[in-house]
């Protein structure tokens, strides 16, 4: 199977901002790259299909609807331990705990909120965009988004960065 042309030169261009929108998904950085790999594979396979300028839109789709697959399946195949070795170091402290705290407000919401969350304000997607990643009416994005936003709110973590930001 020959590989397409332009498939290569997205994967390099776009995998680092798939990734975090994966691990931002997933919660750690082994289920995110499992989630990417699996939807640029499946990408891979539909590369011709896809509608020029809207590859990035159909691997995060792929992306969503594969993470949320593999929890209704209450898939636990390969649990990941510790940090591998080459992402060590790679943080400053102060972002490894800012990190860790949005991570873990980020958690605390249900699937879809936290996917509406992480789609509109992360990823920066409109309403409309973020309804067909999601596959749900506009309504539904705009309501798991409030609600998301309205639980962040509530978790403290507003609290916790300010304290961070201000020692």
């Amino acid at each position: 199977m020959s590989e397409p042309a332009d498939f290569d030169g997205f994967v390099e261009a776009r995998s680092g901002v798939l990734l975090r929108v994966a691990w931002l998904l997933a919660g750690d950085w082994q289920h995110a790259e499992d989630l990417l790999q699996t939807a640029l594979a499946k990408a891979y396979l539909a590369w011709g299909r896809i509608e020029s300028g809207r590859e990035e839109a159909y691997v995060r789709r792929v992306m969503f609807t594969t993470y949320a697959t593999w929890w209704r399946r209450a898939w636990r195949g390969e649990q990941p331990v510790g940090a591998p070795a080459d992402r060590e170091g790679r943080d400053t402290s102060g972002q490894v705990e800012l990190r860790a705290v949005v991570l873990s407000a980020l958690a605390q919401l249900p699937r879809r909120q936290r996917a509406a969350v992480v789609l509109r304000y992360y990823c920066d997607l409109s309403v409309d965009e973020t309804a067909d990643a999601l596959g749900c009416s506009v309504g539904t994005v705009k309501s798991q988004a409030a609600r998301g936003l309205a639980r962040l709110r509530t978790s403290g973590l507003a609290e916790d960065l300010q304290e961070r930001s201000h020692p």
